[in-house]
């Protein structure tokens, strides 16, 4: 059984002038720093929260900050009892997940149920990710909601960010970077791709964003360094695996010698945005918001 970590839970006040109470809200917590923004802004708006924390993947620091419960990922059966006793009724999945193989998920009885009923309603990525969706609220009763329902603020907005502005060749390098990435995304593969020089360095597949940086820098090119063009998929399930870019990720294109980043507006989540343009800024690293609907706006 998962140890339980407690501080301090906070109960829902009167949601509107109905005196009725927000729902509750589990977060089925991954890394990063999402789900204690998650945390903090649910309880702001007058929400209990509760945490699913998994073993190897949540940071202790997210545990700690709300009534939570830790389990591993195979442990479906008394992740969704804890739920349901908690008297959860909104379930929102925020922060990444590294995936093992299901050989090492060492997976519960229900567990593999779960699997089995994803299973027959999942493929690729993106379906897989709707398929976790789709059982959560058809099989389990939960409702699943995004994380720009609570942050909505992270969402980026089109736009040039900060000091720095995209040159001729880089302004280049992100219309083939979006060719590219929306090929990628048709094949429900993954959602961002590295350019130099309309050279694609690398694109995302399940190994994520971060490591495909790190790639990108080893393959780097001499002169003009490239782009890091991040949207989402067609089609894709909105309320889970948003685009999401924060401090590493400006860390990972400044350590890959890229000289800027180009993510879609509206579909986006950028994590800590102040700190996010200030390290653009003082990287030497453009930030912008790409309107895919018109031309992207350059300040």
């Amino acid at each position: 059984m998962g140890s339980e970590t407690r501080q301090g839970e906070r109960r829902a006040v009167d949601a509107g002038s109905d005196g009725g109470k927000a729902p509750k809200l589990g977060i089925l917590a991954g890394g990063g720093a999402l789900p204690r923004r998650l945390i903090a802004a649910a309880r702001a708006q007058g929400r209990a929260v509760f945490v699913i924390a998994f073993h190897g993947q949540t940071e202790a620091a997210t545990a700690e900050a709300a009534p939570s419960f830790w389990t591993h990922l195979g442990n479906a059966g008394e992740a969704l009892e804890r739920l349901r006793r908690e008297e959860v009724e909104e379930l929102v999945l925020a922060g990444p997940i590294r995936r093992p193989s299901l050989l090492k998920l060492r997976l519960d009885a229900r567990a593999a149920r779960f699997v089995a009923q994803i299973g027959r309603r999942a493929f690729g990525d993106d379906g897989l990710l709707g398929a976790v969706v789709k059982t959560l609220e058809e099989d389990e009763g939960f409702r699943v909601i995004g994380v720009q329902e609570i942050l909505g603020d992270l969402l980026m907005s089109a736009g040039l960010y900060g000091r720095h502005r995209p040159d001729a060749q880089a302004e280049a390098d992100i219309a083939r970077g979006l060719d590219i990435v929306r090929a990628l995304g048709r094949l429900d593969v993954g959602q961002a791709a590295v350019i130099q020089q309309g050279l694609v360095l690398g694109v995302e597949a399940i190994e994520g964003t971060d490591a495909l940086l790190r790639r990108a820098g080893e393959l780097r090119r001499d002169g003009p360094g490239g782009v890091l063009v991040k949207i989402a998929k067609p089609g894709q399930e909105t309320r889970v695996d948003l685009p999401t870019v924060g401090l590493t990720t400006v860390e990972g294109v400044r350590s890959a010698g890229l000289r800027g980043l180009a993510i879609q507006a509206g579909a986006t989540l950028v994590v800590d945005r102040r700190e996010v343009i200030s390290a653009c800024d003082e990287a030497g690293l453009f930030l912008i918001g790409l309107d895919l609907d018109r031309e992207p706006r350059r300040g």
